[in-house]
């Protein structure tokens, strides 16, 4: 398995006018092989998201173990590995994609991508080349290639986005809501790479307000809209 979650549990600390502790999930377990795409579904607010960021290590769990398998390192637990692994780790293996495009202001659309591959050893003019291709086949304008992404559509910046996650080929892509912004030709498109490198090995976890379309290319649901807070939630291939 490339990815093995065991009994994740998150808590938030709220200080408001009183103090309030906020669980929601713990005892979260569930594998993924490689290959393969796990979608995780359920209403607003049970915690989706956060299981996304804790595998990310953009949140820290407060219990329970995050296995992955690394090229890199062998078998890591991301729940307890330093950040300078985990820094080596989100250039060369792990890609996160939301719904929202941050990146340095001033820096071209076809830059923001290449600068994605140069830590993998793609040299500029390579990297630009691929990242040109990549803009194309998402179907970005050729005259915004050289433009600033903070001035493009809501649409464009999530193609810009997933654009930089997908040149890199990563070995795990963990993506929440990355086709909310996008029109239905758009999300045609976005499956279809998403299938091409779920082929190449590429191993997927994600969330997507649209049942449709994630069950076109999801091989299993975590549904947490039937985990039961008194029992344990297990999601199993």
């Amino acid at each position: 398995m490339v990815l093995t979650v065991k009994n994740l549990a998150k808590t938030f600390e709220l200080s408001l006018t009183e103090r309030m502790i906020v669980n929601p999930f713990y005892n979260i377990s569930f594998h993924v092989p490689k290959g393969c795409f796990m979608g995780i579904a359920g209403p607003s607010g049970i915690g989706k998201s956060s299981i996304l960021k804790c595998v990310y290590r953009s949140y820290l769990p407060t219990s329970g173990s995050i296995l992955y398998d690394s090229e890199l390192y062998g078998r890591i637990d991301l729940a307890q590995t330093d950040d300078r692994r985990l820094i080596h780790l989100r250039r060369n293996e792990i890609s996160y994609v939301t719904q929202f495009l941050k990146v340095i202001p001033r820096v071209s659309a076809q830059d923001v991508i290449a600068e994605r591959l140069l830590p993998t050893g793609c040299g500029m003019d390579e990297a630009r080349a691929k990242a040109r291709e990549m803009l194309s086949r998402l179907r970005i304008p050729k005259e915004l290639w050289d433009a600033f992404p903070a001035t493009f559509s809501g649409g464009e910046q999530q193609r810009v986005n997933l654009a930089r996650a997908f040149v890199s080929r990563p070995r795990l892509l963990i993506l929440d809501e990355p086709t909310a912004s996008l029109d239905d030709r758009s999300k045609e498109i976005v499956l279809t790479v998403l299938r091409e490198m779920k082929e190449d090995g590429t191993t997927m976890i994600g969330v997507f307000h649209d049942w449709d379309v994630m069950g076109k290319i999801a091989d299993h649901i975590f549904d947490m809209s039937e985990w039961k807070r008194e029992t344990v939630a297990s999601a199993n291939f």
